[in-house]
């Protein structure tokens, strides 16, 4: 097992680019630190450089890393591998809350059954849809008129109280401090009222997943959705950003309006969030 330094994580990226849509997640995460966006997580592969599994955790030496939500997140190539990162190898540490975060569904009994056998309690925190754009070219853009497109603008600092408040796993002081650090760091879209206040928005999470989409309820029925992911699409395609998000199962209205602006699935890929020692 080796952590990655600096430079071995611009080659893993490169790894793991060649196995999207499976491997976005933690791909995500590395885009991110690669080009210096905060963090509060080391990466370990079982091996260097030809590695089957990779692991994103929290930085023990990093003290930032208290401040957030635990979340472990990794790809895997080669399930006995990771079965044995994960009981032989203290590749994450079974002591404390945390979630595991995005990985594919099919790893679910083997998860449990580790965790079981190290007397860990777990249970599904939400399963999900990976939904992405491999290129711009399958974008299909609403039309916008002028008088909209003048409200179009990003997130700043005193939206923060509002996008919490109305997050659906926010509403608290971590909550609070994850969407400042994503305002502050990521690009975000919203739409303005006259006065200047967001009345809808999205953002992108730190593994450059777009997320957060929301629009005041006396604003819906407008299509401001429709625009805020097509105007957000465009820009982290232009900035070389990927392109995806994570949908919640039951969540069949935001399903339909990413599968309508061009958005595609991997049929044989699920992906779920555990939560262990909860």
């Amino acid at each position: 097992m080796k952590v990655l330094n600096k430079d071995e994580l611009q080659i893993a990226e490169g790894v793991l680019l060649k196995h999207l849509p499976k491997s976005l997640k933690v791909y995500g995460f590395l885009y991110g630190i690669n080009r210096n966006k905060p963090s509060t997580l080391e990466v370990i592969v079982d091996t260097w450089p030809d590695f089957k599994v990779i692991i994103c955790r929290p930085d023990p030496k990093n003290k930032r890393a208290l401040e957030f939500m635990k979340k472990v997140t990794y790809y895997s190539m080669d399930q006995q591998i990771l079965r044995k990162m994960l009981t032989e190898e203290n590749a994450i540490d079974w002591s404390t809350y945390f979630l595991m975060a995005g990985f594919d569904i099919s790893h679910a009994p083997m998860l449990k059954e580790v965790s079981s056998d190290s007397e860990v309690n777990s249970r599904v925190y939400t399963l999900v849809h990976l939904l992405y754009l491999p290129d711009s070219s399958h974008l299909l853009t609403p039309a916008i008129d002028s008088e909209l497109e003048s409200r179009i603008s990003s997130l700043n600092h005193s939206h923060v109280d509002l996008v919490n408040k109305t997050w659906k796993f926010g509403g608290n002081e971590w909550g609070y401090r994850i969407i400042k650090n994503l305002i502050s760091n990521f690009p975000s879209c919203c739409i303005i009222d006259g006065q200047g206040q967001p009345v809808s928005w999205i953002l992108v999470y730190d593994y450059c997943a777009m997320g957060m989409l929301y629009t005041l309820p006396e604003h819906r029925g407008k299509g401001y959705a429709k625009v805020l992911v097509s105007t957000l699409a465009k820009r982290l395609h232009a900035e070389g950003y990927p392109v995806y998000c994570f949908i919640e199962e039951e969540n069949v209205v935001s399903y339909r309006l990413f599968k309508n602006l061009g958005f595609i699935e991997d049929p044989s890929y699920r992906a779920a969030w555990f939560e262990f020692n909860f």
